[in-house]
């Protein structure tokens, strides 16, 4: 199983991080081990004193597929989910200043909560709402329709580079609203109305 992740993926994300609005999908990856389970504590690492959440719509890849076309890529989407893209924002921020590659800040154990997994019919991806309660108070909302790259160019774009397989997860890119965790906060993410993901910062 392999995780990709758009970075920048709203404009309105990008404008709060100060930084340009990509003309093509920013792409990084995180090891299956970065993956927590639906429901599991998420563990601030002891690395790092300044841990973001950023809530995304993933995407789970139904069958294997190789430089597949926007017009074929929603056949290969099963279901969705929300997910956390936790962040060591600090070692980010060091990692820009010296040029360096974000894996340190972005891929490290647990980085990647999973909520449960829904079926949508896939002609209503592209205009989908979600969001992110902080210890009861929204914090993130999201609109599919406000992606600057929609889920078929991103299966499209990634698909040209990677062979995408049975299992992969996309996660798509987070609105703004991004911010701090502490120990003891709860994170819930709504797909719609359905309480989709929780996790208990410890």
């Amino acid at each position: 199983m392999k995780i990709f992740c758009i970075g920048r993926n709203y404009a309105d994300h990008a404008k709060e991080m100060n930084s340009p609005v990509p003309t093509t999908p920013m792409i990084f990856m995180k090891p299956s081990t970065a993956l927590l389970p639906y429901g599991k504590p998420f563990f601030i690492p002891d690395f790092s004193d300044d841990v973001h959440y950023e809530l995304e719509l993933v995407v789970r890849i139904s069958k294997q597929g190789k430089s597949i076309s926007e017009s074929n890529a929603l056949d290969h989407v099963g279901d969705v989910s929300l997910g956390i893209d936790f962040t060591a924002r600090d070692l980010q921020r060091q990692c820009k200043e010296n040029g360096h590659p974000w894996e340190i800040a972005k891929s490290f154990d647990y980085s990647a909560a999973i909520g449960e997994w829904h079926y949508i019919p896939v002609e209503d991806l592209g205009d989908l709402e979600f969001r992110l309660e902080l210890n009861g108070e929204v914090v993130q909302h999201g609109l599919t329709k406000h992606m600057i790259f929609t889920v078929p160019q991103l299966i499209a774009y990634l698909s040209h580079r990677f062979t995408l397989q049975k299992g992969d997860l996309i996660y798509t890119g987070t609105p703004a609203g991004v911010g701090p965790v502490q120990s003891g906060d709860l994170l819930e993410g709504y797909l719609g109305d359905k309480l989709t993901l929780v996790n208990k910062v410890k």
